[in-house]
């Protein structure tokens, strides 16, 4: 393989070995590999496809809570991204598709996980499933993603923040204008933002965001959207 894992943060190598859910380019689900197997960039180029979400909170004031990767990540560390991507496990709970329950455990978990917010404070009903987005993109030589990506988004007013620096390196708060202000400085201002939020933002998320109250009339299900 042509590299030593242990080079990596010991707790992320760790969560390396968790099971991901693979699916065909229809999404539909056919077995489990390890996470590292999921992203590694041999594996990719061959089609290897997992499933993903990604969640998108919003504050009282409509502001969106965006995160900036920690250095320990071994897939786009230092990277800002929409409040918190990740994956479901290859385990009952997170398997089930009816209402996609699976994949709302899974965002539920691991908002406790990264950003330490309580499962009563997000609760699995307001997660509102919009669509999928099906995107390729390498990280550096070694590592990258291929996976369908189940967009959640949820208005949780009052969430109690405890960061776990292991993943997450900053947190803020943000408007759209000030999102849009941070995409059109990324030169000046040294930030980048992982491959996915940037397809989502230039593509969907600002439309989705002016419609926050009334997002039944944005779900789209049935399509998944490429970026290939």
């Amino acid at each position: 393989m042509g590299f030593d894992i242990s080079q990596y943060d010991e707790e992320q190598v760790r969560l390396m070995e968790e099971m991901c859910i693979l699916v065909d380019e229809n999404d539909k689900a056919y077995g489990g590999d390890t996470k590292k197997n999921c992203h590694l960039n041999e594996n990719l180029d061959k089609g290897l496809l997992h499933r993903a979400f990604s969640v998108f909170l919003f504050d009282d004031q409509n502001r969106l809570l965006l995160q900036q990767r920690a250095e320990e990540k071994i897939t786009f560390p230092n990277l800002f991204t929409n409040t918190c991507c990740s994956h479901p496990l290859c385990i009952p709970s997170e398997l089930i598709e009816e209402n996609q329950l699976g994949v709302r455990n899974a965002a539920q978990r691991k908002l406790e996980h990264e950003l330490g917010i309580p499962p009563e404070q997000v609760p699995l009903d307001d997660f509102k499933y919009l669509t999928r987005i099906h995107y390729k993109s390498a990280s550096d030589g070694i590592w990258g993603e291929h996976e369908i990506d189940y967009i959640l988004f949820i208005k949780a007013p009052n969430v109690t923040l405890n960061v776990s620096p292991n993943e997450v390196k900053s947190v803020r708060y943000v408007t759209k204008e000030e999102l849009k202000s941070m995409f059109a400085e990324t030169d000046k201002n040294d930030i980048q933002f992982t491959p996915w939020f940037r397809f989502i933002a230039e593509s969907y998320l600002y439309q989705w965001w002016d419609n926050l109250d009334n997002l039944e009339l944005q779900k789209d299900h049935e399509k998944i959207h490429r970026f290939l």
